[in-house]
C-alpha cells in the first residue's frame, strides 16, 4: 500500500478502529476450555474444485529494495517508532548464498519486483548512480541492480513480474502516460538476458495518489493510460502477460477514509480490445499498528474471513471485464504498512495458511506474499535471512500441496476448526489435508480409518519464544552450512490427533482420490 498515503490514514483509524479489542483476542486471557473436536473424513471422496498454478505460492521483492531506500521501519521491542515510519535500507543482496538457498526451496515461484516506489522509479543504463533522481522520479535502478534481480530469478526458479513507472517523469505536457521509459527498461531486461513475464500497468492504480499522476487525474485519463500501455506491451513484447487492475482491497466491510482520493476500481479496465490477460487485486485486512491500525485477533474467524469480500469483488470484475481470465492476488501480507510485530511470529501462520488454502478454494490460481525479506511481514529477517515461522509453513506448502484443489470445509464441526485439501504434491491419488485448529484450549483430532498410514505435520509455537515454530515439537532451524532440515511427519494410522493453537498438514497417499490420478497433482 502506498507509502505516500498511509501516514494520512492515521486519524481516521484512530477514530474508527486503533485500540479497538476483538473479543477473544489474546489480551482477554486464556479461552475456557471446551470439548475436543472430532472430525472424520474419507479422502478418497473429497470433489475437485479448481486447479492453481504450480507457481501458486509466490513472493514480492518491493522495488525500493533494489534500488535502495527508505521502507518500513522495523518495531524495535514490539514498539513502532511513528514520529518516522520509514528506515533507510541499503539494496538487497540477492546474490547472498542463503538467500538464495531459501528462495530456491520454494521455487517454482513469481517473484513480483513492484510496489509503491516503483511507480516513482525510473531504470538508467549505468551500473551506478549517485545524486538525486532525474526530474519526476523518485528514485533510479542501475544496471547493476536490475541485472542482480535477473540473476536471481533465474537462480531460484522465478518468473519476473513486475509494474511500469507512472509519475510525472512518465508523462508528457498534456499529462498523458508515455512509454518510453518502460520501452528503455524492457529493452535492457532483453539486453541482460531477462524476461518480464507479466506487468501491471500501476501499482495500486485505485490509490490514485500513489501512482504520482497530474492534478486532477481521473478513471477516465487512468483508461486511456492504460491502453497506451496495454498496445505498446502486446507490441514490444507479446510474450509478457497483461495483468490489471492491480486494485488494492482492504478488508470485508471496511472502506478507507474519503479525504484518500480513489478512483473507482470497477473503471479501472476498459474495452475488450485492452482485456487483461490476468486479473490481479491486492489485498490487507488490516492497516498496521505502525499506522495507527488494530491489532488483530490472528485466531479470530472474523480477521481470517475479510479476504472472502476482497475475492468476490474481484471476481465479479473479472465475469465483466475478462471472464476467462485467471485471478492472481499479486501482493498481500499480515497487515498494510509493513505488519504488526506479529506478522514475524508463528501468530501470523494462521493467517497465511489459511489465506492460501482459502483462496486457492475460490479460484485464485496465484498468491504473493509480500514481502521476501523485508520488514515485519517478510518471510526471511531482512538482516540474517533467517527463516521466520511463515517461511516454515510455506515450505510444508511446498513439499505437500499439489495444484488440485478439493473440497474439504464441510467435513469441519467446529468453526475453530478449518479444513481445507490439495491433491497431494507428486503421488497419483494423494491428497493433503491442512486443518487449522484455531482454539487455544481445545484440541482435536481427525478420523481417517481405513485409508492406511498417514503422516502429519504439525506446526506450533515454542514455549516462550513467539518467533520461532516448532514441528512436531521440534524447534525448525537451519543446520550447519544453512542445509535445511528433513521436515518429517508422525505417521498415523486411523486417528490424527490436532493440538490447540495448531496448523497440521496430513498426507495420505493411500486415498485413490480419482481426481487427483492425473495432472492435478
Amino acid at each position: 500500500m502506498p507509502g505516500r498515503l498511509l501516514p494520512l490514514l492515521v486519524g481516521a483509524l484512530l477514530s474508527g478502529c486503533a485500540g479497538q479489542h476483538v473479543p477473544g483476542s489474546p489480551a482477554d486471557g486464556a479461552a475456557p476450555a471446551r470439548k475436543a473436536t472430532e472430525a472424520t473424513l474419507r479422502a478418497g471422496s473429497l470433489p475437485l474444485v479448481g486447479r492453481v498454478s504450480e507457481r501458486f505460492l509466490s513472493y514480492n521483492v518491493e522495488m525500493v529494495e533494489l534500488t535502495g531506500g527508505r521502507f518500513w521501519k522495523p518495531y524495535r521491542n514490539g514498539i513502532a517508532d511513528k514520529a518516522d515510519q520509514y528506515e533507510y535500507r541499503p539494496p538487497i543482496d540477492l546474490a547472498n548464498p542463503r538467500l538464495r538457498k531459501l528462495a530456491g526451496a520454494l521455487a517454482p515461484v513469481y517473484v513480483r519486483y513492484s510496489g509503491t516506489w516503483a511507480n516513482a522509479t525510473v531504470y538508467a543504463d549505468v551500473e551506478h548512480h549517485d545524486g538525486p533522481a532525474p526530474e519526476g522520479f523518485d528514485a533510479v535502478l542501475t544496471r547493476a541492480q536490475w541485472r542482480g534481480a535477473i540473476d536471481f530469478a533465474k537462480a531460484v526458479d522465478a518468473r519476473i513480474v513486475t509494474s511500469m513507472a507512472t509519475s510525472a517523469g512518465t508523462r508528457d505536457a498534456d499529462g498523458a502516460w508515455q512509454p518510453d521509459h518502460a520501452a528503455s527498461f524492457l529493452a535492457a531486461t532483453k539486453a541482460l538476458g531477462g524476461t518480464i513475464w507479466a506487468s501491471e500497468f500501476a501499482n495500486e492504480p485505485n490509490l490514485v495518489g500513489g501512482t504520482q499522476p497530474p492534478e486532477g487525474y481521473s478513471a477516465a485519463d487512468y483508461r486511456r493510460d492504460y491502453a497506451r500501455f496495454h498496445t505498446w506491451l502486446a507490441a514490444s513484447s507479446p510474450e509478457t502477460q497483461v495483468m490489471a487492475p492491480g486494485a488494492f482491497e482492504f478488508g470485508a466491510g471496511r472502506a478507507l477514509p474519503a479525504f484518500i482520493k480513489q478512483l473507482p476500481t470497477e473503471q479501472l479496465v476498459p474495452d475488450d480490445a485492452t482485456r487483461p490477460d490476468i486479473v490481479s487485486f491486492h489485498f490487507y485486512g488490516e492497516i498496521s499498528q505502525r499506522c495507527a491500525g488494530t491489532r488483530p485477533d490472528p485466531q479470530a474467524a472474523q480477521w481470517l474471513d475479510m479476504l472472502d469480500g476482497a475475492i468476490a469483488n474481484t471476481m465479479r470484475l473479472r465475469a465483466r471485464v475478462a471472464p476467462e481470465a485467471p485471478v492472481w492476488l499479486s501482493e498481500t501480507a499480515e497487515t498494510a504498512c509493513g505488519g504488526n510485530p506479529q506478522a514475524a511470529g508463528f501468530a501470523d501462520s494462521f493467517r497465511f495458511v489459511d489465506q492460501l488454502a482459502n483462496a486457492a478454494r475460490q479460484g485464485v490460481e496465484v498468491s504473493m506474499h509480500n514481502t521476501l525479506a523485508a520488514s515485519d511481514y517478510a518471510l526471511l529477517d531482512e538482516h540474517s535471512f533467517a527463516p521466520r515461522p511463515n517461511y516454515w509453513a510455506a515450505l510444508l506448502w511446498r513439499k505437500t500441496m499439489g495444484t488440485g484443489v478439493l473440497d474439504a470445509r464441510s467435513f469441519a464441526p467446529d468453526p475453530n476448526l478449518r479444513l481445507y485439501a490439495h491433491c497431494q504434491r507428486a503421488v497419483a491419488g494423494g491428497v493433503t489435508l491442512l486443518a487449522v485448529n484455531l482454539g487455544r484450549e481445545t484440541a482435536g483430532s481427525i478420523s481417517l480409518a481405513g485409508q492406511g498410514q498417514v503422516q502429519a505435520y504439525t506446526l506450533s509455537a515454542v514455549p516462550g519464544d513467539a518467533q520461532r515454530v516448532a514441528l512436531g515439537g521440534k524447534p525448525l532451524a537451519l543446520a550447519a552450512g544453512d542445509a535445511l532440515p528433513a521436515l518429517e511427519g508422525e505417521a498415523h494410522t486411523g486417528a490424527v490427533p490436532l493440538p490447540a493453537s495448531s496448523i497440521t498438514f496430513i498426507t495420505i497417499p493411500g486415498a485413490a482420490n480419482p481426481a487427483c490420478s492425473g495432472t492435478a497433482q
